[in-house]
């Protein structure tokens, strides 16, 4: 499991190195900061545009979570969201450390 979680989190990094590095080279052809958002990414890779996953989460979740969470959510660029959630899995799947010694005074 420890392996699976450890391969999503280096496919997500270099995801976000790859899409950090295309919203860097657009910002310097366009002379201001670009940058790809999460719903824009979606409607690329996936095909969802935002107005259809709308009733999706809202019918399937809560009505409730859409508008405060999700909405600002897909706002986010998904190179700073790609990067964080592959770090975050790098942490979950490294190998614990072995304990050396055992402690017999108390």
């Amino acid at each position: 499991m420890r392996f699976l979680l450890r391969l999503a989190g280096y496919l997500l990094v270099a995801a976000g190195f790859v899409s950090l590095v295309i919203d860097g080279a657009r910002s310097i052809a366009n002379s201001g900061l670009l940058y790809t958002r999460l719903d824009q990414a979606l409607a690329t890779l996936v095909g969802l545009r935002g107005e259809a996953l709308k009733p999706l989460v809202e019918r399937a979740l809560h009505p409730w979570l859409w508008d405060p969470v999700l909405v600002h959510l897909l706002q986010v660029p998904a190179a700073l969201l790609a990067l964080l959630l592959g770090f975050l899995l790098l942490k979950i799947g490294t190998p614990r450390e072995p304990a050396i010694g055992i402690v017999t005074r108390r």
